[in-house]
């Protein structure tokens, strides 16, 4: 028994929530249905037995009357009923009653051959008999067959309109909740613009439109502070150029030394900070627009590696085949992924050309768990043993790639190493 609510419980779990109003209608308008119905039968029987008695009774006051008078029972004034005495067929319960000295009668409408019985002593003080009349009841149970049968009809009837009523109302709820649903996803996946369209007004009694205005209030909200990060970051970005441009032109008229290619390495290490938050900024609002074209793959990705100055190893360089990309987008990919895993990983680095998929993979202590996870993040390089650095490689990387249509995905292939795969549209 326990199993089977077990298994009960995990369906209606799995159950959407149309489904679950449904059938939760559909329940409680079969108990409504099946209560009627019970007291109905009940209330009809109770007549049809009170009925059969009272007519039973009268039958054998006409038989007793004609057989004190004759001494024989005369059929012609029992009409339908069946009347006897002593007979053998008489129930037990009435046969004792009567000879207590009882008028009384006995009812059976459930057995297969239902009848009435009435039944009262006659006799003298020495010889006790007993009188029955018995009359059928056969058309008063096919009666009650035929009313249960429309009221089974009826309930079914009730049941199935209740639950194709309570479908198409948990419909429209269903459908305005995986609304909000798929917006929220929209949202999160940084299509800040999205909005269920909700007409909710806080206090009103429409939940499902209060929620959707309540969602449509958080990601205006949202999109508000995200855009104010974004014209921070691009403003900090735009407002530190000039003077990294002032400080790079100064640091390159200092005298040779040590201390001078300190000081120029760091300025450089800003500079291209610099850019990549200019570039970061860009992608977040979306200003990239990608020149695409269709290239070889093979070929494109060894040219790219040689140029991206990390020793890595190309396999599948002769690879013909066709890719539809941004030749810069790309190259800034995969330098990106390069020089992450030349700077994190452990070598050697090599490149995989298979289809319209690139790998870049290394061999060092892998992503962390947390990256693979939620993705990139900006200024945060997920764990010590991956290095120093801030984070916006990757995060380039992604943004990148999603301008020009593909997809990058991070994995952690045994035995070791990390591995980012960045998956091209066909040409």
């Amino acid at each position: 028994m326990r199993p089977a609510l077990v298994r009960c419980r995990h369906l209606l779990r799995a159950l959407g929530l149309r489904w679950k109003i449904s059938i939760l209608l559909a329940v409680g308008c079969s108990l409504v249905a099946v209560t009627i119905g019970v007291l109905i039968h009940q209330a009809r029987a109770q007549q049809v037995g009170d009925g059969a008695r009272e007519g039973a009774l009268a039958q054998l006051i006409r038989v007793r009357q004609v057989y004190e008078l004759t001494g024989r029972l005369d059929e012609d004034k029992v009409g339908e009923a069946d009347a006897r005495i002593d007979c053998p067929q008489l129930p037990g319960p009435l046969r004792r009653a009567a000879l207590a000295g009882q008028r009384t009668t006995y009812l059976d409408l459930d057995g297969p051959d239902p009848a009435v019985w009435a039944a009262r002593p006659v006799g003298g003080d020495h010889v006790l008999h007993v009188l029955s009349v018995r009359r059928s009841l056969a058309a008063e149970q096919a009666e009650l067959v035929e009313l249960d049968q429309q009221l089974a009809a009826s309930g079914a009837g009730v049941v199935t309109l209740a639950a194709l009523g309570g479908a198409l109302m948990a419909s429209r709820l269903s459908k305005d909740l995986r609304t909000a649903a798929e917006t929220a996803r929209r949202i999160s996946e940084g299509e800040l613009d999205a909005r269920i369209g909700g007409s909710g007004v806080p206090g009103s009694r429409n939940e499902v439109a209060e929620l959707s205005s309540a969602v449509d209030t958080m990601a205006a909200s949202l999109q508000q502070r995200l855009e104010a990060e974004q014209r921070f970051t691009a403003d900090v970005a735009h407002e530190l150029r000039t003077p990294l441009t002032g400080l790079h032109t100064a640091a390159e008229l200092l005298p040779a030394g040590r201390p001078t290619e300190l000081v120029r390495d760091r300025v450089a290490a800003l500079r291209a900070l610099t850019e990549d938050l200019l570039e970061v900024a860009r992608l977040d609002a979306c200003r990239e627009e990608a020149q695409l074209g269709a290239h070889a793959l093979g070929p494109l990705v060894a040219a790219i590696t040689q140029r991206s100055g990390v020793t890595a190893r190309v396999l599948g360089a002769d690879s013909p085949e066709m890719v539809r990309t941004d030749v810069r987008r790309l190259e800034r990919i995969l330098t990106n992924l390069l020089v992450n895993a030349r700077r994190h990983g452990v070598g050697p680095v090599t490149v995989t050309v298979c289809g319209n998929a690139v790998t870049v993979r290394d061999h060092g202590p892998g992503f962390p768990v947390k990256l693979l996870r939620e993705g990139p993040q900006r200024f945060l390089t997920g764990a010590a043993e991956r290095g120093q650095g801030t984070g916006l490689g990757l995060t380039i990387a992604f943004g990148q790639a999603q301008v020009i249509g593909a997809r990058v995905t991070l994995s952690n292939p045994a035995p070791a190493g990390a591995a980012a795969t960045v998956t091209l549209p066909a040409a």
